[in-house]
């Protein structure tokens, strides 16, 4: 069964698309994009757990 790992982060509207290449460099798979509690972008992330 696969498992996966989440992640949240900000966005800064400026700088979304270095935000979003630096984690998918990382593994993580972007699963939506929202407006978070203080007004401003909030990013929600998976990836692939790894075998502990």
């Amino acid at each position: 069964m696969m498992r996966w790992e989440y992640r949240t982060t900000p966005l800064i509207i400026h700088n979304t698309t270095a935000i979003l290449n630096n984690f998918g460099d990382e593994g993580w798979e972007l699963v939506q994009v929202v407006t978070g509690p203080e007004g401003g972008l909030v990013a929600y992330l998976k990836r692939p757990k790894a075998d502990a």
